[in-house]
């Protein structure tokens, strides 16, 4: 018989099993050798209190199910099993147990006073504090709950209680505060013990803003309140909370700042004279002054999103001595985190560390930071090796300069830590072209860099802050690649709190001041959520969500009028369009009226489809009634009857196709459009953030396959690939941040870690390797692949909340092979690539399908060429462009990026602009070359 073994999953933080809910959702993945496997039954069994009880469910229902039992006591620990039973009637083994544990507080029971330094030198001061307690018999469990407006570490007898970083993080603090539940059992000792906290402001006390409206929003110092549980083996228990009774000190972090950086002075190390620590009983704490009792702050809720930790480490990969004679270290990858050194040199020596993300003319280029100095200083003991990281800071960055290294500089003494919030790793993708892999590499970097506590645009500059139009777009794209519920579904707490009158800021936590309506910002409030129900089958969110996500809809109903359209007001727009100068940045070939009005066809008929699932019928109508006024009024107003857009923009076309405004009759045509302006720029991207996440998909969906392969593998600026010949090894703010001369964009606002253009890798997962959900959750897949011409294969691979699944394609001449794994209790519905469809349950399956070869282009090309088969034929382009640079380059860049393919026009009259008439020759005969190695080997071929 085979094996059927379930394992369970809980709504809880990753990699812990402690939850924030009195009812955490379950769910289990099966594992079976069973082909074509569907669970008819499952069995879940709670063990609490030495008692056991059972639930069974019927049917298939195995991810986000409801809590069965009777809801958890605070610090509950329970015991939970499941065994499933296929629709075969074969029972499986039960399933390891799983053990969940309440980490939420009861009623009342906060009451934890909030502490920091009494009398502050500066602004944002780092300080130490601690207290002493007495364990007064045997220890059953003691549990540490923990929050600070600012950021924190405790240590209990000299250990840190864990290895988070920069917890709690930072969510929009005068409404909603996290805290920590540790188990801190092992860590207490018979007799005296001591607490000692060390504080640090980070986003609580940073000063948030552009230019000269940069203030503190928070606060000015940083604050911390805890309480430490103790729970004794004869029942009897004690709490140790903040108060006034603690004492606070300075100590060797002396100054701290997200920013700025971080400075470190080992010779103030708090170590008394018997060599206790601070965080140790019986240290001396004489000159240590009582805590000040600080304002109040919300009573702290459970951790939902995951935590943030050290998760990875880099080498130096080079020593560079620059021009101008400074040491900098380079680590081959765009990275967030920080220094780890290793140094030994007199006291008082000062080591400095200067982060940037790139090198610009050979020297550390750190203009694109702003007022960000991103510097760290450590001052030498002079006690042996000493091993120094910055502890409440984090920068981003590629390389660093190292200044005031006391002797010879020895790279292995310095290693880059990479920090971010510890999500699973759910989704991977492989094709055959090295520069489309790297591009799906700068995506996931980019993702790991930018999701710490918050998804945040970048995470170099004097900004990291949580903008909505970012996150609105890579959604779909974050949530193959991370398991990201958690992290999104707390983020998206914070969205609803953040709301004003219903309107949604463009940045959240909202440190920016007043909030106004933008699209496609604002629209994270709605299309977010429905990202998490498509991928994780997350009712709940959007069930908490739906006030806040009618709220943003009525919002725009309102400001659309009687009209139904939303005109003339402030938008982003199609933010960063490569034609946009450097400082006008909005300023795209696409209306921002046109995007204004598509996202409000789009959140509103978002609202009315999450009313119907939610079974609000009467708002289900209210609100799809007005989603087809929109409809009807954006054909009017911007798509004449022959499927032209007003914006003749690819942006605009997009929009139309992909938001389903456009029906499906016209859809033909826009897509034509598209893929003609497509050629017509070279096959080189023309959109920014609201235009490139959809692109690819517009034109595929309307038959264009291989126009939006030239624009994925397009390598001349602007393009995915121009990066990744730059040596990006993230995804930049702008499709050039940095110029071919390797010069940084002039733009104030530059960034080389942002990773909304990343958002190309949805399509890259469900389109080029055909892997897609196609109902809530995975629960029914969609396998279909769709090979690129030029590629040899590719594949994606995804942890569903069922398992793992897998698609993938491999070409042998005109055979195109293609594999998919469906995970035990779901099924695929499968689109071949030769047309034909299918359904198939669990298991592993492969087809073989025939995908010829295209056409060859033209054997024959010459001057009198029309510029369209010219574009279409890259060898031919490359040609000419050969010959221009060699000529003139600047002639032959004005050639490349201002030229319009069009078949209207033949190459010897465009080429008049840029050549004289010997180049013209020389071109021509190149291309007579090239035809008559074509022709010939034409001919040879058909002779053989």
């Amino acid at each position: 018989m085979s094996s059927t073994v379930p394992h369970l999953v809980i709504d809880a933080p990753y990699r812990s099993d402690v939850v924030a809910s009195s009812t955490p959702e379950i769910g289990w993945r099966t594992e079976t050798d069973t082909t074509g496997w569907l669970q008819a039954s499952a069995e879940l069994e709670l063990t609490r209190g030495g008692e056991t009880s059972t639930h069974r469910i019927d049917g298939r229902a195995a991810t986000r199910v409801a809590w069965p039992f009777a809801p958890l006591a605070p610090r509950e620990a329970v015991s939970l099993r499941v065994r499933v039973t296929g629709e075969d009637g074969h029972a499986g083994e039960w399933s390891a147990p799983r053990q969940v544990v309440a980490g939420f507080l009861g009623e009342g029971e906060w009451q934890a006073t909030p502490i920091g330094l009494a009398s502050p030198a500066e602004t944002a001061q780092p300080a130490y504090l601690r207290t002493e307690f007495d364990v007064t018999g045997p220890v059953a469990r003691a549990t540490l709950y923990a929050t600070a407006v600012g950021v924190y570490q405790a240590a209990i007898g000299g250990v840190d209680v864990d290895d988070q970083v920069m917890k709690p993080g930072w969510t929009p603090y005068p409404q909603r505060l996290i805290h920590e539940t540790t188990d801190v059992t092992a860590l207490l000792a018979p007799g005296r013990n001591a607490i000692g906290v060390r504080l640090a402001g980070a986003w609580a006390t940073e000063s948030f803003g552009f230019r000269d409206n940069a203030r503190p929003l928070y606060a000015d110092q940083p604050r911390f309140a805890a309480q430490l549980l103790i729970e004794y083996v004869d029942g009897s228990h004690e709490w140790v909370r903040t108060d006034a009774s603690w004492r606070a000190a300075t100590g060797p972090i002396t100054a701290s700042g997200l920013y700025a950086g971080e400075d470190h002075d080992a010779r103030l190390a708090l170590v008394d004279a018997s060599g206790r620590g601070f965080a140790e009983a019986g240290f001396d704490a004489a000159e240590w002054m009582p805590a000040a009792e600080a304002d109040a702050i919300p009573t702290p809720e459970a951790r939902v999103s995951p935590f943030v930790r050290r998760l990875d480490e880099l080498a130096v990969r080079e020593v560079i001595t620059t021009p101008a004679g400074k040491t900098v270290v380079d680590f081959g990858q765009n990275l967030v985190g920080r220094l780890r050194i290793r140094v030994a040199g007199p006291a008082g020596t000062v080591v400095t560390l200067r982060h940037a993300e790139v090198l610009e003319h050979g020297e550390l280029g750190t203009r694109p930071l702003r007022a960000a100095a991103a510097t760290d200083h450590y001052t030498l003991s002079g006690e042996g090796v000493e091993v120094w990281e910055p502890e409440f800071t984090f920068h981003g960055f590629r390389y660093a300069e190292i200044e005031g290294w006391p002797g010879e500089f020895d790279p292995s003494a310095v290693t880059a830590v990479v920090i971010h919030s510890d999500m699973e790793r759910t989704g991977w993708f492989e094709a055959s072209d090295p520069l489309v892999n790297q591009l799906h590499e700068n995506i996931v970097w980019g993702l790991r860099g930018n999701f710490l506590y918050l998804p945040t645009d970048c995470p170099q500059r004097d900004e990291r802050l949580g903008w909505t139009g970012d996150i609105q777009v890579f959604a779909p794209t974050a949530s193959f690649l991370y398991d990201v519920r958690g992290f999104l579904d707390s983020w998206l707490r914070d969205l609803a709190l953040e709301q004003a009158d219903g309107v949604v800021p463009f940045v959240v936590p909202n440190v920016l001041g007043e909030a106004r309506p933008a699209a496609a910002w604002g629209d994270a409030a709605t299309i977010v959520p429905w990202v998490l129900h498509e991928r994780y089958a997350d009712v709940a969110t959007i069930e908490r969500q739906y006030d806040s996500m009618k709220a943003w809809a009525d919002v725009l109903i309102d400001l659309a009028g009687p009209r139904r359209l939303w005109e003339g007001m402030f938008q982003f727009g199609d933010w960063l369009d490569p034609d946009a100068p450097p400082e006008q940045a909005a300023k795209a070939k696409t209306d921002a009226d046109i995007v204004a009005s598509a996202y409000l066809f789009r959140s509103v008929d978002a609202v009315a489809r999450a009313a119907a699932l939610l079974g609000d019928q009467e708002a289900a109508r209210d609100y799809a009634a007005v989603a087809e006024e929109v409809r009807a009024a954006f054909l009017a107003e911007y798509v004449t009857p022959a499927g032209r857009m007003m914006s003749d923009a690819q942006t605009a076309y997009a929009l139309a196709i992909m938001f389903d405004i456009a029906p499906a009759e016209q859809q033909e045509a826009l897509g034509a459009r598209l893929a003609e302006l497509t050629r017509l720029s070279g096959y080189r991207i023309g959109t920014g953030f609201v235009g490139t996440p959809i692109i690819q998909d517009a034109l595929t969906r309307t038959g264009h396959l291989e126009t939006a392969r030239r624009l994925l593998v397009q390598t001349e600026n602007p393009s995915w690939l121009y990066p990744v010949t730059m040596g990006a090894t993230t995804i930049w703010e702008r499709w050039d941040s940095m110029l071919p001369d390797g010069t940084i964009n002039p733009g104030e606002m530059t960034s080389f870690n942002h990773y909304a253009l990343g958002a190309i890798g949805d399509w890259l997962h469900r389109v080029v390797a055909g892997l897609a959900p196609d109902a809530p959750g995975y629960a029914r897949l969609r396998i279909e692949p769709h090979p690129l011409h030029g590629f040899d294969s590719a594949s994606a691979e995804h942890l569903t909340p069922y398992g793992t699944a897998r698609s993938g394609w491999s070409r042998d001449g005109d055979v195109v092979r293609v594999t998919a794994t469906v995970p035990p209790n779901t099924t695929a519905v499968v689109a071949l690539p030769d047309g034909r469809s299918l359904e198939v349950g669990s298991g592993v399956h492969e087809w073989a399908t025939v995908d010829a070869a295209p056409p060859a282009s033209s054997s024959r090309i010459g001057l009198d060429s029309t510029l369209a088969a010219v574009i279409d034929d890259p060898e031919a382009y490359q040609t000419i462009g050969a010959a221009l640079e060699a000529a003139d380059p600047e002639a032959a860049h004005a050639f490349r990026t201002i030229t319009r393919w069009s078949d209207g026009r033949e190459l010897g009259e465009a080429l008049f602009m840029f050549a004289g008439p010997d180049v013209q020759r020389a071109i021509a005969e190149r291309l007579a070359d090239l035809s008559a190695r074509r022709e010939s080997g034409a001919t040879i071929a058909a002779d053989a």
